[in-house]
């Protein structure tokens, strides 16, 4: 019995071993030498953790990346629960306009900016008639604007990933029962009452779910960033994956950049607890 049961979980415990738990033990290794891309460091303790407290480039990309998730996680939440609160009335068109707004998150992310990048072009972009708006009639490079260029990135990807968000939304307003909307509706409660104390407290722990999601996935945001401003310009949308990417394949300083790795891990690991024990309060309190 035992084992069957060690040679059903071996092929995952092996894979797992070898292309998880191995790269994050070297990475924290790493960031304790003074390795370069490709070969052995020294051992320096704690001077990568040093450098790191003293950099400003990177105390940019920590506020960067920061601003970046108060731009996006609670907006792609908001808009996916609205949008499933909208398409959960419709009957006949629920599947045209599901795939019409589910269409965006199945593209990759190279086509997704390739797209707005068309879009906001100073020169031909269809944007640049609502964008021209707000800057006094001249067309507005936004994504070589220090002002504009994070938000504009947010903007892209919730656009572009704001579908899954509502399908999971759409899940869990599709599993309350109907019987509480007759109770609500006999007793002649309101729609926003009936969202108040039926809809939302139910909706809570996907509510959560979304949340988490949206936090681990945005603070690892690299992508966009690097195909839509390239981190420029001068510096306003660096984030921490990209000073990573930046240390280790451009400057070859591997130990720095895992040292940068670690810290990024740390932070979402800290970060999910604490939104965890918060979002957990609130379902109490709810």
């Amino acid at each position: 019995m035992w084992r069957d049961a060690l040679l059903l979980v071996a092929p995952f415990t092996i894979l797992y071993i070898i292309f998880f738990l191995y790269p994050t033990a070297r990475v924290f290794e790493l960031s304790f030498t003074n390795a370069p891309l490709i070969g052995e460091g020294s051992y320096v303790g704690l001077a990568n953790y040093e450098r790191l407290m003293n950099d400003p480039l990177f105390m940019r990309s920590v506020r960067n990346t920061m601003y970046f998730v108060l731009l996006s996680v609670i907006p792609n939440t908001a808009v996916g629960l609205i949008l499933a609160l909208m398409v959960v009335r419709l009957k006949r068109l629920r599947p045209p306009v599901l795939a019409a707004f589910f269409l965006p998150f199945m593209l990759p992310v190279s086509v997704v900016t390739l797209i707005w990048l068309w879009m906001v072009d100073s020169n031909y972009g269809i944007l640049q008639y609502i964008l021209t708006y707000f800057n006094n009639g001249r067309p507005l490079a936004v994504f070589r604007n220090p002002d504009w260029a994070m938000p504009m990135v947010a903007l892209v990807t919730v656009w572009w990933t704001v579908g899954f968000n509502m399908l999971l939304f759409l899940a869990g307003l599709q599993g309350i029962s109907k019987e509480y909307y007759e109770a609500a509706s006999l007793d002649g409660a309101t729609r926003t009452q009936v969202f108040r104390f039926i809809t939302w407290p139910l909706l809570w722990p996907i509510t959560a779910l979304v949340l988490t999601l949206q936090l681990i996935a945005q603070l690892k945001i690299f992508d966009q960033v690097y195909l839509l401003t390239g981190g420029g310009p001068f510096n306003s949308t660096i984030v921490m994956l990209q000073y990573v990417y930046r240390e280790a394949f451009q400057q070859f300083r591997g130990g720095y950049a895992s040292a940068i790795s670690v810290s990024l891990f740390l932070m979402i690991f800290v970060l999910s607890i604490v939104q965890f024990l918060v979002l957990r309060g609130n379902r109490r309190r709810a």
